[in-house]
C-alpha cells in the first residue's frame, strides 16, 4: 500500500516561502556587488545615430557604462551553440544586447549602467541621451499576412486524405477566422540575474527553468569550458515558458562582472519585462469543418499564423495538437509565420495548444448549431478511440468518462440549446463544454540519491521548481521508493553542480526526473538486499 504516492502532503519548500528564507536569483548576497540598470531605446526599428554617456558618466556612484560602442564582444551566437530545447541542428539567433547599433524592437537595450547602487544607476540611465534614425516599424501582423509563410516546410505536418475535395462535399460545413492579441508573461518575480568571477570561472544566480541550458548558453558566449559555469537557481518565482531558453540579461551580467571585476546584479523593472524575454504570440486562425448530417466530421482544414521577430523564426506550433483530438479523415493543419519588427515570441503555458485547441472548440461548437446537435454530443460522435494520425491506441484515455461525469455533475441535460434561453432572473446564464489536450511527455533525466547510515537520504537533481511543487513530489516519490519517512528526506535542485535534468516545462519533470528517482531508489533496495 502506497505510503506517500497519490496521498496528501504539505510542501516541504513552504516555511521557506512564507517565512522568507528560499533565496531567489537576486536575494543571494554577495560582497562587493554592483548593480546594474538597463537603458531601452525609444523607437521599434533603425539604427542609433548618436549616444551620449557624459552625463550619465559623471553622476554619483557610476561605475561605468557600456553601449555598442564599448561593450566587449562575446563569441559569436552561431559558433558552436544549437538552438535551445530542440533536437535539431539549427543555429542560435536569439537576440544578444549591445552587439550594434540597429533596433529590431520597441524596448531594445542600448546600454548598461553600473553603480554602487541600484538607486544610482537607476537615476543616472536617465541621463544617456540617445538619438536614432528611425524606420517605421511594422507591427500589425494581420496587416501583413500576405507575407506569411511557412517556416521550415521539410517538417511541416502533411495533409491526412483530401481535406479540400472532402470539405466541397460535404453536406453542412462553417468557416470562421478567430484572433488572439499578444499576451504577456509577468511572473511575480522579476526576471534578475547575479554573476561574479572567480580564477576564470563563472558563478551566476539567475532565474531559470534549466540551469543546464543558461550554463551551454554562457559557455559558448564567452567561449570557455562548459565546466567553468555554474549556474544556481533554486526557487523561481512563476516562469511558465518566459526562462526556457536564456534570455539576454546573463549574459549582460556575466560580461559586466568580468569587465569591472566584481559581481553584478541585473534585475528587470517591471516596465522591462514586457520585452524582455518573449510572450504568447499575436495568433491568427481559420477552421473550416465540414460534417454529415449526423455530425460525423468528414474534413478538417486549421491554418495558423502567429507574429515572429525579424531575426528568429518562432513558430507557436498552433496546431499541432488540434489535429489529433477528433476522429477525422481528411485533415490538413498549415502553420505559417509573418516577421514584425517586435521582439521574439515564447513559450507560454501550454505553447500552441492552447490557442489552437480554443479556436477548434469554438468552431465545434459553430457546427453543432449549425447541425443542429447538441454540442457534447458532437463531441461524443467524433470520439478518437484510437490516436486518429498514426491509428496507435493510447496508452490511457478517460475523456468520455470525463465527459459524462461532467454532465452529470453540471445538469447537462438542462441545458437549453437556444442562445439567449437560459435565466437566473434579469442574468443571461451560458453553458458550453470544449476540450483541451496536452502532451504526456518524457525526457532523458538524472539523480544521485545519497542513502545515509542514520537512516536520511540526499537527492540531488538539476532540475528547476517554477512553482508546480517539484521539491514535494520528487521528495515524496524518493520517500515512498526507498522506505522512507518523508522528512528524512532532503532534495535539492536548481544547480549544475547536480546531476543533468530537462528544463521544467511541458510538464515533463516529473515523469522524467520521477522516473529516476524511482529507479535509482530501485537500484539502492537491490544493493542493500543483494
Amino acid at each position: 500500500m502506497a505510503r506517500y504516492i497519490g496521498k496528501e502532503m504539505s510542501r516541504v519548500d513552504g516555511i521557506a516561502k512564507v517565512t522568507g528564507k528560499a533565496k531567489y536569483a537576486a536575494e543571494f548576497q554577495v560582497p562587493n556587488v554592483a548593480y546594474g540598470f538597463i537603458v531601452q531605446s525609444t523607437i521599434g526599428k533603425g539604427t542609433i545615430k548618436a549616444i551620449d554617456t557624459t552625463e550619465a558618466s559623471r553622476a554619483p556612484g557610476v561605475i561605468r557604462i557600456y553601449t555598442h560602442k564599448n561593450y566587449p564582444k562575446p563569441a559569436p551566437p552561431a559558433s558552436a551553440e544549437l538552438k535551445p530545447q530542440t533536437n535539431s541542428q539549427e543555429r542560435d539567433k536569439s537576440f544578444r544586447a549591445l552587439q550594434s547599433n540597429k533596433i529590431v524592437f520597441n524596448m531594445q537595450p542600448i546600454a548598461l549602467v553600473l553603480a554602487e547602487t541600484f538607486e544610482q544607476a537607476r537615476y543616472a540611465a536617465c541621463l544617456v541621451k540617445s538619438s536614432y534614425n528611425e524606420e517605421k516599424p511594422r507591427t500589425d501582423m494581420e496587416a501583413a499576412m500576405k507575407t506569411a509563410f511557412v517556416p521550415n516546410p521539410e517538417r511541416a505536418a502533411k495533409p491526412r486524405g483530401n481535406p479540400a475535395r472532402a470539405l466541397q462535399s460535404a453536406p453542412v460545413k462553417i468557416e470562421a477566422e478567430y484572433t488572439i492579441p499578444i499576451e504577456h508573461h509577468n511572473p511575480m518575480e522579476p526576471h534578475g540575474a547575479i554573476a561574479f568571477w572567480e580564477n576564470g570561472k563563472l558563478t551566476i544566480f539567475d532565474k531559470t527553468q534549466g540551469v543546464y541550458t543558461v550554463r551551454k548558453h554562457l559557455a559558448t558566449s564567452f567561449d570557455i569550458p562548459e565546466e567553468n559555469v555554474n549556474v544556481v537557481s533554486p526557487f523561481v518565482g512563476g516562469a511558465f515558458g518566459s526562462s526556457l531558453r536564456p534570455n539576454y540579461y546573463p549574459a549582460l551580467a556575466a560580461m559586466a562582472a568580468r569587465e569591472i571585476k566584481r559581481p553584478v546584479k541585473l534585475i528587470y523593472t517591471r516596465q522591462q519585462m514586457f520585452t524582455g524575454h518573449g510572450y504568447r504570440p499575436q495568433t491568427w486562425q481559420k477552421v473550416a469543418l465540414g460534417a454529415d448530417k449526423t455530425g460525423k466530421l468528414t474534413a478538417l482544414i486549421h491554418e495558423a499564423a502567429n507574429n515572429s521577430s525579424t531575426f528568429e523564426d518562432y513558430s507557436d506550433n498552433t496546431t499541432n495538437f488540434p489535429r489529433s483530438v477528433y476522429a477525422c479523415p481528411n485533415v490538413d493543419t498549415p502553420q505559417k509565420i509573418v516577421k514584425t519588427d517586435l521582439s521574439t515570441p515564447c513559450a507560454m503555458r501550454a505553447p500552441g495548444a492552447v490557442s489552437g485547441m480554443f479556436a477548434l472548440e469554438c468552431a465545434m461548437d459553430e457546427l453543432a448549431y449549425a447541425l443542429k446537435i447538441d454540442p457534447l454530443e458532437l463531441r461524443l460522435i467524433n470520439y478518437a478511440d484510437v490516436h486518429p494520425e498514426n491509428g496507435k491506441p493510447y496508452s490511457s484515455k478517460a475523456l468520455r468518462e470525463c465527459y459524462q461525469l461532467a454532465a452529470e455533475k453540471f445538469g447537462w441535460k438542462n441545458r437549453k440549446f437556444e442562445p439567449r434561453s437560459m435565466r437566473d432572473g434579469r442574468l443571461l446564464v451560458g453553458w458550453g463544454t470544449a476540450t483541451g489536450v496536452w502532451g504526456a511527455f518524457q525526457q532523458p533525466a538524472s539523480v544521485k540519491i545519497t542513502l545515509r547510515a542514520d537512516g536520511t537520504a540526499h537527492v540531488a537533481s538539476a532540475t528547476s521548481d517554477i512553482g508546480p511543487g517539484t521539491y514535494t513530489v520528487i521528495t515524496l516519490i524518493a520517500a515512498e521508493y526507498l522506505g522512507l519517512a518523508a522528512e528524512k528526506v532532503k532534495f535539492e535542485l536548481g544547480d549544475t553542480k547536480f546531476p543533468r535534468a530537462p528544463v521544467q516545462g511541458g510538464s515533463f519533470t516529473t515523469a522524467s526526473v520521477g522516473t529516476a528517482v524511482y529507479e535509482s531508489a530501485r537500484n539502492i533496495c537491490q544493493k542493500l538486499m543483494s
